[in-house]
């Protein structure tokens, strides 16, 4: 009887541990908390003592893989998913690694949206922190582990947890920091403060979470200072879903000499944007701090302190949070995406052109078997710049966009088309323009074009100063004059081709990068191959890629496309498959 008690206490205990668990949370203690493994792949299996749950080449095959399903979750409110996970091979770099991706399946549709994918082998537990969004739709997740190529390859999953809040936030009372990571330095880093440990001679400061010693904080001491200016960094996990808004967070700053704490956004590309800097210390209490934030692609929050010495004290950081509202001392209006791009089918938007003349007309045109519409819908309205009845050789005609904030990294991209010249070369230019309209640099300009096809072009490009982008269209002499057509401008915030740009909607491809979520079959001689620059054989496929339309395996941008040739006429037919979107 006294044994029966015992074991329904221990059951009790168990079950009020895995109650504290949040919906779609697990930390594989003694079970899989309602994420079961689907029955058409490999299991996931269980570790014998607990703590994770592992798939190996040990009972499997290269490219065999295994599908962990959640089940029903809804994100009402901004929520945060981390994975702590490892993907582990042998030694050497396999061509086909392990891979571990993560999907989202909402219901009422009919596919899975790729999420998130990693593939670096590590040799410790790694965290991924996935921002979602909130949403009142269900939804599933699936995580799936590819085996890739050597004897011992495995995937191992040790936590999952889903959390109210975004990613970038934390109070550091829990083992894995948020993901928040130290860049390593030898002299000076961020360490755990709090708690029962005292790592440094400094007079320290209990947290201000919890206000006592039992909770925890980050701080960084300057008495392994060795040089001038050493820095420490404590960085944040990458955004993962567009979000602008107030960070806020709590410091407290001992200056005896001299240190200088910051505050940075640093993108996939590795550009700065310093967004906060701490001014008088005043007294050794906890000081609140906001600074403006807007993330509209993956970017990551950089807390750095610069000591010019041993004794410029220490710096403590604590309860890291973010609003969508902004900050009372906000005052920039933001920048919209939408207002900067135009498809022409009502009017100009907010693009315009110089008082002196209308060199872009917006037309319409009826397609036919010799000339196309529109781009958008192929019966719509874009512009077009007809030289061909100019007055004098080296008319141009400037195509002004709207004012467009300093100190951001932008994608522009827009459709063109070109006929009637001799040389198309330079027939089509960008430039970027101060608020004055000084003209500041050319960042692109027609070389070579399809004649009279629409043909995609994408910049990116960042300015410190306020700027507007500007097309021009040029003539050069009265013999080689043509026509000149624009259509679907878009402006956005973020690289063109940055490799952590938020991915693509589920379908999409344009195979710069890899296959995307495309498989095949099999693979032999008739396989899909994914290609750049022109076909191996004569007056077969295209010259070059479709996205960016690149014609050379030399070009310094992406140039890739899905070439598939028939053996039953080797070297006189190929299909081409290019930007699927």
């Amino acid at each position: 009887m006294l044994l029966r008690s015992v074991l329904l206490a221990v059951q009790a205990l168990q079950l009020a541990g895995a109650l504290d668990l949040p919906a779609g949370s697990c930390t594989f203690e003694e079970n899989t908390c309602g994420f079961d493994s689907v029955f058409e792949f490999l299991p996931w299996i269980l570790n014998e003592e607990g703590h994770y749950i592992y798939v190996d080449t040990s009972f499997a095959k290269q490219g065999e893989k295994a599908v962990l399903l959640s089940p029903d979750l809804q994100a009402e409110e901004w929520s945060c998913l981390r994975l702590v996970y490892q993907i582990a091979t042998s030694s050497g770099s396999p061509s086909d690694p392990s891979r571990l991706n993560l999907y989202m399946r909402f219901e009422d549709e009919s596919f899975d949206r790729l999420f998130w994918s990693a593939k670096e082998p590590s040799d410790s537990w790694l965290i991924a922190s996935l921002d979602l969004q909130n949403s009142s739709q269900k939804f599933k997740i699936l995580i799936e582990g590819v085996l890739g190529h050597g004897n011992t390859s495995s995937i191992a999953l040790f936590e999952i947890k889903m959390t109210t809040g975004y990613c970038i936030e934390c109070d550091f009372e829990e083992n894995h920091l948020c993901g928040f990571v130290n860049h390593w330095n030898p002299n000076v880093n961020w360490f755990v403060g709090g708690g029962n440990t005292r790592n440094s001679n400094s007079s320290l400061p209990q947290d201000h979470t919890l206000k006592s010693e039992l909770g925890h904080y980050m701080y960084v001491d300057s008495i392994y200072v060795k040089h001038f200016q050493e820095v420490a960094q404590l960085i944040s996990p990458m955004t993962t879903a567009p979000m602008s808004g107030c960070l806020s967070f709590y410091y407290q700053l001992q200056q005896r000499n001299d240190n200088i704490f910051s505050v940075y956004t640093r993108d996939a590309a590795g550009l700065y944007e310093e967004i906060w800097k701490a001014g008088d210390p005043g007294n050794a209490v906890w000081n609140l701090a906001e600074a403006e934030f807007s993330a509209p692609y993956p970017k990551e929050v950089i807390f750095e302190v610069a000591f010019n010495g041993p004794k410029g004290g220490y710096v403590a950081l604590d309860d890291i949070s973010f609003s969508p509202v902004h900050c009372q001392n906000q005052t920039e209006r933001p920048f919209s995406a939408l207002e900067a791009s135009c498809n022409f089918e009502e009017d100009l938007c907010n693009f315009y052109q110089d008082k002196e003349g209308s060199g872009w007309t917006r037309v319409k045109v009826k397609p036919n078997l010799y000339r196309a519409g529109d781009h958008t819908s192929g019966l719509g309205y874009f512009l077009l710049a007809d030289t061909k009845f100019t007055s004098q050789p080296g008319y141009i005609g400037r195509l002004y966009g709207p004012s467009l904030p300093g100190n951001q990294q932008y994608c522009l991209r827009f459709y063109y088309a070109i006929s009637g010249f001799l040389k198309m070369s330079d027939t089509l230019a960008v430039y970027i323009f101060e608020e004055n309209h000084v003209v500041q640099d050319k960042i692109w300009s027609v070389l070579e074009s399809p004649r009279g096809i629409w043909m995609q072009a994408e910049i990116t490009f960042r300015k410190p100063m306020p700027t507007k982008v500007v097309f021009m269209s040029l003539c050069k002499s009265l013999w080689d004059c043509g026509l000149v057509a624009l259509d679907d401008i878009t402006i956005e915030l973020g690289s063109c081709w940055s490799p952590e740009k938020l991915l693509l909607p589920p379908g999409e491809c344009t195979f710069e990068q890899d296959e995307c979520i495309f498989t095949q079959e099999r693979r032999n001689r008739s396989s899909w191959q994914r290609r750049r620059g022109e076909t191996p054989t004569s007056y077969t496929g295209p010259k070059g890629d479709h996205t960016t339309g690149a014609t050379t395996c030399t070009s310094r941008l992406p140039t890739w496309y899905m070439d598939k040739k028939h053996d039953s006429c080797p070297g006189l037919y190929e299909e081409s498959l290019g930007n699927t979107a």
